[in-house]
């Protein structure tokens, strides 16, 4: 088989068998193309289903790296050549997939985007709480940030998940495992008082009256994390701020508060509710950097002159 049957079959499997879409069919292509053409101007081997020796493929992978490609970028091309040489081998085309000893390129971690409690208080000041759209959006900011949910667990939040007397919310997590956050004092207050009165007003919006989730939008409906998104950046908009908030960005602020002011990892990790505690050191290296500015402005040796 030629190096144009190869191809020609391969990209019919990934688009008849795999049911891939044509973009991304036609990112395969290019993918082995592109090594075709490298391996061709090289002369490291004669065709693509005649590579005898794994030099092409780590020699392709210097190369890359040569032309300062990202590392997402690489990999999509190593996942690319690894799924077009398994095809071959799987047909007896080619002996062996070179590519499957090729580690994929790791990619360095991002850390987490906060908002400084300074910045979230001016955000919580801000907001109107006289009229029931703005004391349920206060109450939005206060349940991301005071308690670090994920936003698709707030808006499934059901008013039977509250539980006053203990002062505890029952969240219903990722993966169907529940966990138990905290309710402070001052949001039990609040959360009392928007179920017996702004909440009411909501629903009389709708025609929904038999709903038991706690946040309703303006029409009397169920609340979307869409909505919830839309909300925020109102509240930055009003604010006359520039930046971008999301609902995540509470909840890392929620997670490096408490780290930063002494809480034990362990206890940070089942108050965000991740299976691994590697999740949750992510948080560690936020107060980290912290901590170094801090040090950096504020230490006489490690001022710069």
């Amino acid at each position: 088989m030629n190096d144009e049957e190869a191809l020609y079959n391969f990209i019919d499997y990934l688009s008849s068998v795999r049911n891939y879409s044509q973009n991304t069919v036609l990112s395969y292509k290019n993918d082995v193309l592109a090594f075709k053409d490298f391996i061709t101007k090289k002369r490291m081997a004669p065709s693509l289903t005649k590579i005898m020796n794994p030099l092409p493929a780590k020699n392709y992978l210097v190369y890359m790296n040569s032309l300062k490609y990202s590392a997402t970028t690489i990999n999509r091309h190593l996942s690319s050549l690894r799924t077009f040489y398994d095809f071959l081998l799987k047909r007896h085309v080619v002996n062996k997939n070179y590519f499957e000893e090729i580690d994929s390129i790791k990619k360095p971690k991002r850390l987490p985007e906060i908002l400084k409690n300074r910045e979230i208080m001016d955000m919580i000041s801000s907001i109107d709480k006289s009229t029931p759209l703005g004391f349920r959006n206060y109450i939005i900011v206060e349940i991301l940030y005071g308690c670090g949910l994920r936003v698709s667990e707030m808006c499934d939040l059901e008013i039977s998940q509250l539980d006053f007397s203990n002062e505890t919310i029952l969240i219903h997590g990722k993966g169907d495992k529940d966990r138990i956050v905290i309710m402070f004092d001052e949001l039990k207050e609040n959360l009392l008082h928007y179920i017996s009165s702004e909440r009411i007003k909501l629903l009389q919006k709708g025609n929904n009256d038999n709903t038991r989730k706690l946040f309703i939008n303006n029409h009397g409906n169920d609340l979307t994390p869409r909505g919830v998104r839309v909300i925020l950046n109102g509240i930055i908009e009003h604010m006359g701020e520039t930046y971008h908030i999301t609902p995540h960005m509470l909840r890392h602020s929620f997670a490096t508060a408490l780290l930063d002011n002494g809480a034990d990892l362990r206890s940070v990790q089942e108050l965000l509710g991740h299976t691994n505690l590697s999740t949750t050191q992510i948080y560690t290296h936020v107060s980290i950097e912290k901590m170094k500015s801090e040090y950096a402005s504020c230490h006489p040796r490690a001022k710069k002159k």
